[in-house]
């Protein structure tokens, strides 16, 4: 609905943040859903239905001078229509798809392997790690959205989309960091300094006068194996089970107070509300 999308950006000043799929391409693509079949899922939603919706999307942006951020980018042919728009719009990418690949993930995960956009084939990962050396994907976001066993255990297309992420993000990403995908400082600038360039969050982002003491201390060399039963999400499951990851937290510091320390929350919730520079 380009009408609907050209009301929102028309109003207001701060960037906005979408799901970058085409509606109308989505509900045809129903009648592609296989029965049972999760590998049927990119072709459900498909890289046409991302990248007409990113198109669309950036000459809406441009078209209302409204900056955007297009969330969870799941193709390559998305990569250089972003680096083409970089004054406008920036982009995040998700651990998930820049480690599971179809059809194997489908094959073995099932349903649990399902959200969207979908995970997709070995070219799309590999654009989307050559969007991260390029500098076109600005920040790592989890897409955290869990569901019960018993929900996601249902026949494609029943099944629900999402999964976990919030937990397995930096062991994942510290992972690839390891295996030379990406250096150290341009992990910590797509999860500390790119969220803060892009939402201007007050006092959050760098470690300076101040500004917050958040930060989370790793060991790199920590070998550890991912388990579903070490998860704090109550759906009790993450797609990375039995993975082996180099590098991993030991503890988290938020506001100067030590909240997790070796895998254990060390107190009650602290959280507080976050500011951004643009309404204070």
């Amino acid at each position: 609905d380009d009408d609907g999308v050209r009301e929102v950006l028309r109003h207001g000043r701060r960037r906005v943040a979408i799901h970058s799929e085409d509606e109308f391409m989505l509900r045809e693509g129903k009648a592609l859903a296989r029965e049972g079949d999760w590998t049927s899922h990119p072709e459900v939603r498909s890289v046409e239905a991302a990248v007409s919706s990113t198109k669309r999307l950036l000459r809406l942006a441009y078209e209302t001078r409204r900056r955007i951020h297009v969330l969870h980018v799941s193709t390559a042919d998305e990569i250089p229509l972003l680096a083409a728009a970089k004054d406008i719009a920036t982009a995040e990418a998700t651990p998930q798809h820049l480690t599971l690949e179809a059809p194997e993930c489908y094959e073995r995960l099932k349903g649990f392997a399902q959200m969207n956009p979908p995970v997709r084939d070995a070219r799309h990962r590999a654009g989307l790690w050559h969007g991260v050396g390029q500098g076109v994907i600005d920040v790592i976001g989890s897409d955290h959205a869990p569901h019960s066993r018993e929900e996601k255990a249902k026949p494609y297309p029943a099944s629900p989309s999402g999964m976990p992420g919030v937990q397995t993000l930096l062991p994942i990403m510290l992972d690839h960091v390891a295996e030379g995908r990406l250096s150290l400082m341009r992990l910590i600038d797509l999860v500390c300094h790119g969220p803060n360039r892009i939402f201007g969050i007050a006092g959050k982002g760098r470690l300076a006068v101040g500004y917050d003491a958040d930060f989370t201390l790793v060991d790199m060399k920590a070998r550890h194996t991912i388990t579903d039963e070490e998860g704090a999400s109550k759906c009790g499951w993450t797609p990375f089970a039995g993975m082996t990851v180099k590098g991993f937290p030991k503890g988290t510091i938020i506001r100067g107070r030590r909240v997790m320390w070796e895998g254990t929350i060390t107190g009650p919730a602290t959280g507080a509300p976050m500011r951004f520079q643009e309404a204070l």
